[in-house]
């Protein structure tokens, strides 16, 4: 079976960590969530045929939505093949500026939307999301002279992916996302990670900070209560030892993409924690 790759880089993304983290993985479950899908490594290659995936990103999901949409999809790939056309610099700061009228950029269509969210992010510095606190995209350009914003072929399996299963797409909070999570279904939890110094958290305007990682614990250990499989990708920090000493660690390294000095894009300590035992260690 073809299986999709992420459409879009993000941070924390789990393309080069995807055969461990499907080793830790249960072998059967029911319905797939994921919370905090982001680029999508993970649903694609579990591919699951009952899913519901989600982001507080709504500009990422808007993407999601109109990849299923046959007529969408076809009008956002159109779309894209103008901003690869009429990249530039100058061309770049104008279609990230657009969000900064807010009257503008709501009457924008979905399509549209979706294309300037592919397109900055491949034009943009180093693949990152960051916006403020008004909501308004606000990395620089990476001076790229010319940009390939999409793989056709990609995208198709990700639109056969999307409308041959049974998929849901949410735009919601995570303890929203996963409220009908039954026993047996299977959650992966992959949210902003925690750090004992600081963090990039920025992928909305409201953050992820100490407060949203208790609140998730307490999430994680309601669905283990239903009897759910659940996954949590996240640092090694004090805060996280704390807050699931009782569950099981797995610790691997992985290569964190995006930062904005070459240092901090080395290998860095990751755990996997979860709430049942895995087929193998890794």
């Amino acid at each position: 079976m073809l299986k999709g790759k992420p459409f879009v880089k993000w941070a924390g993304g789990k393309r080069s960590i995807i055969d461990k983290l499907i080793k830790l993985s249960p072998d059967n479950f029911n319905t797939y969530y994921e919370p905090f899908v982001g680029g999508g490594a993970m649903l694609f290659e579990l591919s699951p045929r009952k899913a519901v995936i989600n982001d507080y990103n709504e500009e990422l999901m808007n993407v999601y939505r109109c990849i299923k949409d046959e007529n969408k999809f076809t009008s956002m790939c159109c779309e894209l093949n103008k901003h690869e056309k009429n990249h530039s610099e100058t061309y770049y700061y104008k279609v990230r500026d657009i969000d900064k009228n807010k009257n503008k950029f709501h009457k924008l269509a979905d399509y549209k939307r979706a294309a300037r969210t592919i397109y900055l992010n491949k034009a943009c510095f180093n693949g990152l999301y960051r916006v403020n606190s008004k909501n308004e995209f606000n990395v620089p350009s990476g001076k790229k002279s010319k940009i390939n914003t999409y793989d056709g072929i990609n995208l198709g399996i990700i639109y056969s992916f999307l409308n041959f299963n049974d998929i849901k797409i949410l735009s919601t909070d995570f303890e929203e996302a996963v409220k009908d999570a039954k026993k047996g279904d299977f959650i992966y939890f992959d949210p902003p990670y925690d750090s004992d110094t600081s963090t990039f958290n920025s992928y909305t305007e409201n953050g992820f900070g100490k407060e949203e990682q208790k609140r998730l614990s307490k999430v994680f250990k309601e669905l283990d209560k239903r009897g759910c499989y659940v996954m949590l990708s996240n640092y090694n920090t004090s805060l996280i030892k704390e807050l699931y000493k009782n569950y099981k660690f797995n610790y691997i390294e992985a290569q964190r993409n995006i930062g904005a000095k070459a240092k901090d894009r080395g290998l860095v300590e990751e755990v996997i924690i979860t709430n049942f035992e895995n087929k193998r260690d890794i």
